[in-house]
């Protein structure tokens, strides 16, 4: 993608005159904002989307999309008061409401052409947080619409976190989740190769926070096994058993509930370990 970073300094100087028809979510609590109370943004693709609230109202999650599971459609349940307590240097507030505008398909590049990325600005309040896991799509060099090279990449990712920063927010930052796919002996590989360098890079240019996802899930994938990881974790279906798909499917990027529990669990922890190293 030929002059990336003057396109992104162009798309930033028009940021705030750009329209947007993104629409907000009005299942907002009405205290949001109270001092008490912090939103957790998550922004990213379709493994961290929500296919209950954000997809087609018209369609019937059971009979159209179950079981397909974003790990942030349960993130909220690790948000909880008792959970909250082992998170006081990264959130200081007593409640946390998961605010996910994670959209399938995206990449860093089109989630904040479509105006996805000013809708989260233009409502980002001081010590909001901003956990932002993209690089599946970024990386998809047949499909021109979401294509994002590296250097363009890490620009995007740059621009989220300097402007969640502005806000007075916190911004962190996710490799992308493991791929059920490339495994050897018993290991499950990697297979996203620079995009899942590139967030590492970023994080340490600007003092980002991190959370590995995709070390931490490809460790715990391998843990768990090839076999019980295909069924249950990832979208490999059975025909006749789901409504939603009669046929079965054979998915290894998108999860079932379990797979998007476990990887849901595995970003707490990661925020856990950032809480202790936080001052």
């Amino acid at each position: 993608m030929k002059k990336i970073t003057i396109a992104i300094i162009l798309l930033t100087l028009l940021f705030t005159n750009l329209s947007c028809n993104v629409k907000k979510n009005d299942d907002k609590p009405k205290d949001q904002e109270h001092t008490f109370f912090t939103t957790l943004y998550l922004i990213g693709d379709s493994t961290m989307a929500d296919y209950i609230s954000y997809y087609d109202s018209k369609e019937d999650y059971i009979k159209k999309k179950y079981p397909i599971t974003g790990w942030g459609q349960v993130f909220q349940q690790f948000m909880q008061s008792d959970s909250l307590l082992k998170l006081r240097n990264i959130i200081k507030n007593d409640s946390v409401y998961v605010d996910n505008r994670a959209r399938g398909g995206r990449s860093t590049r089109s989630f904040f052409q479509e105006g996805r990325w000013r809708s989260v600005y233009q409502s980002l309040k001081k010590d909001d947080i901003v956990m932002m896991q993209f690089g599946h799509n970024d990386a998809s060099s047949n499909k021109i619409d979401r294509y994002v090279d590296i250097k363009g990449y890490k620009e995007f990712l740059r621009l989220f976190v300097n402007q969640t920063r502005d806000k007075g927010a916190i911004p962190i930052i996710l490799t992308p989740v493991a791929i059920n796919k490339s495994w050897q002996d018993g290991i499950l590989g990697d297979v996203h190769g620079e995009y899942g360098k590139a967030p590492k890079d970023v994080a340490k240019e600007l003092d980002v926070m991190l959370i590995d996802l995709n070390k931490k899930s490809k460790d715990f994938f391998t843990k768990t096994g090839k076999e019980y990881v295909t069924q249950k974790y990832f979208m490999n279906l059975p025909p006749d058993t789901y409504e939603a798909y009669p046929d079965g499917l054979s998915d290894n990027t998108h999860f079932q509930s379990e797979g998007a529990t476990e990887v849901a669990k595995l970003v707490y922890i990661g925020l856990q370990e950032l809480n202790i190293t936080s001052n």
